[in-house]
């Protein structure tokens, strides 16, 4: 099974951006989607975005406008950039291909 490894999170105020990067253990197919899900405390995971390679990655409507996927197959990775943060997008943001997840990295936003 692909392992995945997570960085880049942290404490941010609001308004400000953190960028979340995801690496692979191994080789990562183009047509098998590489996508970031949250979960806030209390709340159930959710989809924030997902990027095959190519031109149309998906965002969810909280995030769209806000948040930008991509994913270099040659690197083996995804990087998710967070701009314009609310204190709503708090929350651990998981890495995800395939079957296989990361373990998790925290994201705060507040002052």
């Amino acid at each position: 099974q692909v392992q995945l490894m997570e960085s880049g999170g942290g404490l941010v105020q609001p308004g400000g951006s953190l960028r979340l990067s995801c690496v692979a253990s191994e080789t990562t197919w183009s047509s098998i989607p590489m996508a970031w899900y949250r979960q806030a405390p209390g709340k159930q995971r959710e989809l924030v975005a997902s990027r095959r390679s190519g031109p149309d990655p998906r965002y969810s409507d909280s995030v769209m406008g806000r948040f930008i996927i991509w994913r270099d197959n040659a690197k083996k990775m995804v990087t998710l950039e967070m701009n314009n943060l609310k204190p709503e997008d708090t929350g651990v943001y998981y890495c995800k291909y395939d079957n296989s997840w990361g373990q998790g990295i925290q994201v705060t936003v507040g002052s």
